[in-house]
């Protein structure tokens, strides 16, 4: 009987446990999203105790995630819960009237503040809860609340000049940005980010510096603003310290500015740059933006880029109609590239490529004449313009004319007959030709040669084995094993 009596109680035991373990499994998805919030919240105290700001950073990469748990009964009670102190009274109303009205969480269940509740929170987690406010605010298009809300943080940001808030504040300029955006007035917002960029230059701000100069020059570029941009760049230095995204961010805008000053050449080097600085798993919209207009401006440059380009998983689809514009460049047909322009030419405004695809249409002409050249040793003029469907002989007279005088083709013209007498094609490797494209291939790569021994990292002269006794070796082994598993932490986070 007393062994029966075991046994059943271990039963219950059993079926206890596995009962506590499905309710805590049942929790309520926004006591989830409530307690994830207590822990970013935690990691941004330890990083402004620490003076370690990578713990931020982690909270700041886990936000894709956290905004999409956000709704207005998770923002009510983490106001209510986090501004307890008597000081945050008034920042807690004010942030209240953006957040539309709801039930909130039990009391009991919240996360409470503890001994530490009457004392007003650190100005880090104030910021990262607005923050949040702000961005669910975006999330829902609350375009009558985003944009009175983003310019009070910003404004009260100003006030504070500490540097374990640089990375939130760089997140809060951008948004700030994002909202004018949203209703359609980011010109209202360009004094505010010069303000701000002015600000963080004196303090020192490297990350909010990276972050208001993209903003600003993605400001001037959606209103074609070309000159303005450029004198912002030769105004402004980038810092080196910057993130690799801001850094990313930043040669594509200036690939656009030199592929708009017809600077092709470096524009395709800042673009290939910026490919190489983006994510490699993540961000595929920024990607094919950058490669739509890498592929446009490689053509511009007179070349034509690999298929292995367009077969990339990430931008396979996106760059659809681009290769069909490759093609038609390729072949120098111009009715099929009038009838590639006419029939993705909403597209390629929308991608801010349209300007820089119509000049594609020298190129095409050009190589047009070139594969007449080949293949008539003798034609007129009225036979090249139907070719070119040109509206006169004379328009196809005075191309091929250019041409002559470029160095694409090498003719002779009769004005008197009208026509184009072709001469035999010359020996490339004869002329400067191979010379040039050979120099462009050498100068390519001692310029990647030299940015990667840039980016080499030596270390310190006390990490030679011979000079370390064992004690430090040990010492060293284990800061180094301790770095690795935060490091892997931190992409765990990220992904």
């Amino acid at each position: 009987m007393t062994t029966g009596a075991k046994t059943g109680d271990k039963v219950e035991d059993v079926e206890m446990k596995d009962v506590e373990k499905e309710e805590e499994e049942k929790k309520d998805p926004d006591l989830l999203s409530l307690e994830d919030i207590r822990e970013h919240c935690k990691l941004i105290r330890r990083a402004v105790e620490t003076k370690e700001p990578r713990f931020i950073l982690r909270v700041l990469r886990a936000l894709p995630v956290t905004r999409r748990k956000l709704n207005p009964t998770v923002l009510r009670t983490v106001l209510k819960t986090f501004y307890t102190a008597e000081a945050d009274k008034t920042t807690k109303d004010g942030l209240l009237n953006f957040v539309a009205e709801a039930a909130e969480l039990d009391g009991s269940l919240t996360p409470s503040r503890g001994k530490a509740s009457a004392t007003p929170i650190y100005p880090e987690v104030d910021y990262y809860i607005r923050l949040l406010v702000l961005i669910h605010l975006i999330d829902k298009k609350e375009t009558s609340k985003v944009v009175p809300c983003a310019a009070q943080i910003v404004a009260q940001l100003a006030n504070q000049n500490r540097r374990t808030l640089d990375l939130i504040s760089a997140k809060c300029f951008f948004y700030l940005m994002r909202s004018h955006e949203m209703v359609g007035s980011m010109a209202d917002s360009r004094s505010t980010l010069h303000n701000c960029l002015r600000t963080a230059t004196l303090r020192n701000d490297f990350e909010g510096q990276a972050v208001l100069i993209n903003c600003l020059l993605r400001n001037y570029l959606h209103y074609n603003l070309f000159n303005q941009a450029d004198k912002l760049v030769l105004k402004c230095t980038f810092p080196e310290q910057a993130s690799n995204n801001e850094w990313a961010r930043y040669y594509y805008y200036l690939g656009r500015i030199k592929a708009m000053q017809l600077d092709y050449s470096e524009a395709h080097k800042h673009l290939l740059q910026s490919a190489r600085k983006a994510p490699q798993n993540s961000a595929a919209g920024f990607k094919q933006h950058v490669a739509k207009l890498s592929v446009t401006v490689d053509l511009l440059l007179g070349n034509i880029p690999e298929r292995q380009t367009f077969l990339a998983t990430e931008v396979k689809d996106a760059l659809g109609p681009y290769l069909q514009l490759t093609q038609a460049v390729k072949s120098g047909d111009v009715a099929r590239f009038a009838d590639v322009v006419k029939g993705h030419g909403s597209k390629f405004q929308a991608d801010h490529t349209f300007t820089l695809i119509m000049r594609l249409h020298h190129n095409v002409v050009k190589t047009a004449v070139r594969t007449i050249s080949l293949a008539y040793s003798r034609i007129t003029f009225a036979d090249i313009a139907t070719k070119l469907l040109l509206d006169s002989p004379e328009d196809a007279e005075f191309i091929v004319a250019k041409a002559i005088r470029d160095g694409v083709i090498e003719a002779v013209l009769d004005h008197d007959s009208g026509t184009m007498s072709s001469k035999d094609t010359s020996d490339v490797y004869a002329t400067r030709e191979p010379q040039i494209a050979f120099n462009q291939r050498i100068e390519f790569c001692l310029d990647l040669h030299n940015h990667s021994v840039k980016a080499m990292r030596f270390p310190p002269k006390s990490y030679n084995k011979e000079l370390e006794s064992a004690e430090d070796r040990r010492e060293r082994e284990a800061q180094d094993l301790e770095l690795a598993k935060e490091m892997a932490e931190e992409d765990d986070d990220a992904y």
